[in-house]
This record gives C-alpha cells, sequence and structure tokens, in this order.
C-alpha cells in the first residue's frame, strides 16, 4: 500500500486560491509599522538578570542590542546599513543611545541578546494545536545545496501548527529524528505529523505520551509490531486510508514554512553558533509576528 500512496494521481488537484495583489501591497505598510512597534515592545516586555561588568566602559542596555538585532533581520539591513537607519528609526524602537556597526555586529554573539530573542519567542508564540515537524537545510553559502551536502551545511528542524507559526527549532546540527525527540517535550498539541525520516516507534510512543495523535508516514518494510500507540497509528491507517492521509498531509505546512523562511530572509550570514542561533531565533520570532498578525486580522474580518 506505501508505493500507492506515493503515487502522484492517488489524490485529487486543489484549485489554486486567488489572489487581491492591490490589498496585499497596501497591507506592507501597516506590517512595517507593526514590526517595528512588536520589536519595541515585545523586548521591553522581556526580563534579564542585570550583571556588574568590569571597571571601564559602561556595557550597552542588552534591549537596545537585542531590538538592533530584530531590526537588521526585519529589514534585512547589514551591520553598517543598520547604524544609519537606527538614527531615524532608534527612537520609536527606544534605542537612544548611538550604537555603531561594530556594537551591531557584536550583539549577536552575546548570550544576553540570544536570552533576550528567546523569551520574546516564547511570550509571543500562539498554537492551534495542529502540528507538524520536519527538517531543512540553512544555506550559508550561494552554491551550497542542502540536500546534497547536509553535512556540510546548517541544519533546522522545526516544528510549526497549521498557521506556520514556529512551535520549537533545533539549530545544533543533530540528526533530525534525534532533535525530534527533545523537541516534542517543549510543545503542546492535540496532533503531530512527521515524514517517514522520523519512523521511530520511541517517538511515536513519547508523542502519544504527550497527549498527541501521531501521523507518522510509514515505511515499506513496516508492521505493527511494538508499542500500543505504534499498533493504533497503523490500524487507524488500514481502517481509513483517507482520513488518515488527509490527516497526515497537513505536514505541508511545514515544508511551507521552510521554504518562505529561506525565501525571506536569505542564507545565514554568521558563522559563530551564538551569533548564528541570534540571527535564526531573530528572524523564527518575526516570522511568527507575521503569521499571527495575519490570522488575527482574518478572524476580526470573519
Amino acid at each position: 500500500m506505501v508505493p500507492l500512496l506515493r503515487e502522484k494521481d492517488f489524490y485529487e488537484p486543489e484549485e489554486q486560491r486567488r489572489i487581491s495583489w492591490p490589498e496585499y501591497n497596501s497591507s506592507q505598510i501597516d506590517d512595517a509599522y507593526e514590526t517595528l512597534a512588536f520589536i519595541r515592545d515585545s523586548v521591553d516586555q522581556a526580563q534579564y538578570m542585570v550583571t556588574t561588568g568590569k571597571t571601564g566602559r559602561p556595557l550597552t542596555d542588552p534591549k537596545m542590542l537585542a531590538k538592533s538585532v530584530l531590526l537588521c533581520e526585519a529589514l534585512g539591513l547589514t551591520e553598517r546599513a543598520a547604524q544609519g537607519w537606527l538614527r531615524i528609526l532608534g527612537p520609536f524602537l527606544g534605542i537612544y543611545e548611538q550604537l555603531d556597526d561594530r556594537t551591531i555586529g557584536e550583539a549577536y554573539d552575546k548570550t544576553e541578546v540570544v536570552y533576550l530573542l528567546k523569551q520574546v519567542f516564547e511570550s509571543s508564540k500562539t498554537s492551534d494545536g495542529i502540528l507538524s515537524g520536519d527538517g531543512t537545510g540553512l544555506e550559508t553559502s550561494r552554491k551550497q545545496n542542502y540536500e546534497s551536502q547536509k553535512k556540510a551545511g546548517d541544519y533546522m528542524t522545526s516544528i510549526v501548527d497549521s498557521r506556520e507559526i514556529v512551535q520549537a527549532f533545533d539549530i545544533s546540527g543533530e540528526q533530525e529524528c534525534k532533535a525530534m525527540h527533545k523537541l516534542i517535550n517543549g510543545v503542546y498539541g492535540n496532533s503531530l505529523r512527521l515524514d517517514a525520516g522520523f519512523n521511530d516507534r520511541e517517538l511515536v510512543r513519547k508523542i502519544a505520551e504527550n497527549g498527541m495523535v501521531p501521523y507518522v508516514f510509514p515505511k515499506k518494510n513496516n508492521n505493527i509490531n511494538g508499542k500500543l500507540a505504534w499498533k493504533l497509528m497503523y490500524l487507524e491507517l488500514f481502517y481509513d486510508v483517507m482520513y488518515w492521509l488527509t490527516e497526515y498531509h497537513l505536514r505541508s505546512h511545514t515544508e511551507s514554512f521552510h521554504a518562505s523562511f529561506k525565501t525571506k530572509h536569505g542564507m545565514i550570514t554568521k558563522r559563530r553558533p551564538i551569533a548564528k542561533l541570534s540571527q535564526v531565533t531573530a528572524r523564527v520570532v518575526l516570522h511568527n509576528r507575521r503569521r499571527d498578525s495575519y490570522f488575527s486580522k482574518l478572524a476580526n474580518v470573519s
């Protein structure tokens, strides 16, 4: 049955949604204002431990550094360009100190900034409980093909909901199935969808124990020997194939997120581990804000 599920003609094609480009274009101004206001307010609400630095030049407020990192990623700015833009946008963001390009660049590599960005990520994300997971390469070069050079490049494993709002992510470089074992402990939902690369009995058991219904695509050599969660998952597939597949293929939202995430922000430009984590976290935060804003507006219209 598994080879049949992979055939193209097995599914009926869906009609493409029409896009109103005039409405889309006019919304960009509002989106820019919302993004800047979000950066200001979300970072101001975050908490961090005030530490006493060494004698000498006073330390720059980590919140101003976190805001500058978010601004760089929101507008796609280099540190040199951000130095100029902060002279214009700084007061609106609550940045009253003149930050030079070197200070902005070093902000990426500060643990205080990562700590603040993680707080913003956790406090601002929402979930509809319909979760999906997958892994993808993060290109660090224009010539890099992550599919054939996974070991050479950077890799991100993530869990998103059906609105493509990121619930958890990992860029440690750990193999995606092993990373997923850890990520599921930090998410809450009703169900979780994973492709055949996560076909693991122990992972399915953990998903079920965390209160989520697992939908993990089978392999040809699978059998139903295993724990109860493993048996029930594939018995449900056998009893009602189309219902199971309809639920499973909501996983396409994960691939859609990865595609839009990399198209919007481009390749990873940082090399040091903490700086790289700051950059990816800032991009995830900004992505979540856009998606949450979009669906909030849809709810108000309806």
